[in-house]
């Protein structure tokens, strides 16, 4: 080989390592405010159910080491190989050497992030994985490993037995503790769960234990990380404590679930599933997160489970997250419509409409439709790896849209008015597209806000601020609304390939915002600390 090349292949390498060696990671744990979690106000609760909360913590720092194994490998020895506090910490938040915002590595020797995380094998190829005949394959719950040439099914149980087998000690000491029936049997269903990987008694259970001020949200419950097929759920755990008097004012939504599928936009065929009738909310602080619910920017509020059949049977809680939308919105949202939002504006963005927007938004994810009408399948099946991101992008559409007419039909105690919802939302959006396209929320936030750009409901002025046109706003909702809701139901899958394509990628406008934002010094999103319980 001529040297000259190696010279230059060399210089290129060095330069490219020494460019990840410059990266501020600073800079970079700056751009989450830390949020310390105090310790929780337990009056009223008994020494037993203090305990309970105990080992349900215990159960959760488990769930946290099933993560790191599933989306990284050997956390442990990882983050004791790194000397810099910074990096460290950075590496903490988005559980390994990447950036969850833009996949890309912040330290050197990496490349971009793997799109299977580790639930496949890395040299695994698309025509390999199609021709592998094992019906488990699919399963939310099967690592795909290598046995010899070969690919082989491995249940999440099996992998992960050293880590479940101490989860199920700590819920089996939470049931034997606990004085609610309804807890005692929610745990022991989870147990079982956790063991066989079938969540489908479990999660009749959860739905069904509505009167304990105390909530556990555990095990694989979300399919983000999976970016190749969509199908591979990861583990995460939540310890909330619920806010009585709000749940009680939530819950009168609960019965409206039927009537708000109705009122959803589009052609009806389109929105045929009818919800259980059963369906709850519960207004809770976050005493405690790990695993995936952890990584990277923290969600807002969760409604599960995601299983069709409990849905149809029972329906779904919603769970909004009191302390947390405080703390994004006094943090993140008000402080972007400040900057980037004309004066006009400003006045309408209003904290009570934000925790409503979010209060839609997760009941919009019990809405719409969960099979296919055409033959297709669920449509997870037949959207594969677009799945998630048009369904995080129709809930914040959708839920927006109901909170907005509800607002407009006095249907809510709180007082705001249409253009507060609207006008939160559009603040909250512009934020919510620093999250990046590498996962499937950011890709459905940057596509919300390229779409409403398109429509000119938002107007990117030469002063770098936004005005909004409030009717095209509501308009440019619904369209998407309805065809996300019509690509969903027919199971369109041309379709989501070509309106994320369109509008998943973040154009200049968004680009100069996270410019302007960064350099203003308001965060992206906020992590954790905890207060000595």
């Amino acid at each position: 080989m001529n040297k000259n090349i190696v010279f230059v292949a060399l210089a290129l390498i060095l330069a490219v390592s020494c460019t990840r060696e410059r990266i501020d990671v600073g800079r970079l744990v700056n751009n989450y405010a830390t949020v310390t979690i105090p310790a929780p106000d337990l009056t009223g609760i008994t020494d037993n159910g203090k305990e309970v909360l105990r080992l349900y913590r215990l159960a959760a720092d488990e769930v946290d080491k099933i993560y790191w194994e599933q989306f990284y490998g050997d956390g442990e020895s990882f983050l004791a190989s790194l000397s810099d506090p910074s990096e460290k910490l950075f590496a903490e938040i988005n559980y390994g050497p990447w950036n969850l915002i833009d996949g890309k590595p912040f330290l050197p020797g990496y490349g971009d992030m793997p799109l299977a995380a580790r639930f496949y094998p890395e040299d695994m190829s698309a025509e390999e994985y199609d021709a592998f005949d094992d019906p488990d394959k699919q399963s939310p719950y099967t690592l795909i490993v290598r046995d010899g040439d070969a690919l082989k099914t491995v249940w999440y149980h099996d992998a992960y037995s050293k880590y479940i087998d101490k989860i199920e000690e700590y819920l089996h000491r939470a049931a034997d503790v606990t004085i609610k029936e309804s807890v005692r049997n929610y745990l022991l269903k989870m147990i079982e769960g956790l063991k066989t990987d079938d969540y489908y008694e479990s999660d009749k259970a959860w739905l069904e234990m509505n009167d304990s001020k105390m909530d556990l949200v555990i095990g694989p419950i979300e399919t983000v990380d999976d970016a190749l097929y969509g199908t591979k759920a990861s583990y995460g755990a939540y310890v909330l404590l619920k806010n009585l008097q709000r749940t009680e004012e939530l819950n009168a939504l609960s019965a409206r679930m039927p009537e708000l599928q109705r009122m959803l936009p589009g052609d009806p065929a389109n929105r045929d599933f009818v919800p259980g009738s059963e369906s709850d909310i519960f207004s809770c602080n976050v005493l405690y997160c790990s695993g995936y619910t952890n990584a990277g920017y923290k969600v807002i509020g969760i409604n599960f489970p995601y299983d069709a059949k409990v849905q149809q049977e029972l329906g779904t809680r919603t769970i909004i997250f009191e302390n947390i939308i405080r703390e994004k919105f006094n943090r993140t949202v008000f402080p972007v419509s400040k900057l980037l939002l004309e004066d006009a504006y400003q006045p309408h963005v209003d904290a009570s409409a934000f925790y409503w927007i979010i209060v839609f938004r997760e009941i919009a994810k019990g809405l719409g439709v969960k099979e296919t009408i055409n033959g297709k399948g669920t449509v997870v099946e037949a959207l594969g790896n677009e799945a998630l991101a048009l369904e995080k992008a129709k809930s914040n559409v959708l839920g927006t849209w109901l909170c907005a007419h509800e607002a407009e039909a006095y249907h809510i105690s709180a007082i705001f008015r249409k253009e507060d919802v609207l006008a939160t939302f559009v603040a909250n959006t512009i934020r919510s597209t620093r999250f990046g396209a590498a996962g499937p929320t950011g890709i459905a936030n940057i596509l919300i806000y390229n779409y409403l750009l398109e429509n000119k409901a938002i107007v990117w002025n030469p002063s770098g601020r936004y005005s909004i046109d409030y009717d095209k706003t509501w308009s440019a909702l619904e369209a998407l609304g309805a065809e996300i809701l019509r690509i969903q139901a027919h199971g369109d899958i041309e379709a989501a390939h070509a309106c994320i394509a369109k509008y998943g990628v973040a154009g200049l406008e968004s680009q100069s915002d996270k410019r302007v934002l960064e350099k203003a010094g308001i965060p992206v999103d906020i992590r954790f600390t905890y207060q000595e319980q």
